[in-house]
């Protein structure tokens, strides 16, 4: 298990998952799932946020009181990325940030 937890989340991040978690009564098996998508040619990887059950290959955190998975060769590309939360009248959802 990988001790150090390669992302940072802003409160208001922290603040929306846990209103998702009971307004959509996530179970108790399912867990904050961060992690890739994508990598082949030059658009590069995508971000992904969800909720899922622990899967093998799956490091295991808690964060701030949030369990959250990440697969092991998705934790190299989640170093020094900030997951923050926008609600404006342009866009709602979760953002990716590099830091």
């Amino acid at each position: 298990m990988v001790k150090e937890f390669p992302v940072k989340i802003s409160e208001r991040a922290l603040t929306e998952i846990a209103i998702i978690i009971k307004e959509k009564n996530i179970p108790k098996d399912y867990f904050l799932r961060i992690g890739i998508k994508g990598g082949a040619g030059c658009s590069g990887v995508s971000f992904v946020i969800g909720f899922d059950k622990m899967k093998s290959g799956d490091n295991l955190f808690n964060y701030k009181g949030i369990n959250i998975l990440i697969e092991k060769p998705h934790t190299m590309f989640l170093i020094g990325v900030e997951i923050d939360f926008e609600d404006s009248a342009e866009e709602r959802g979760f953002v990716f940030n590099k830091i």
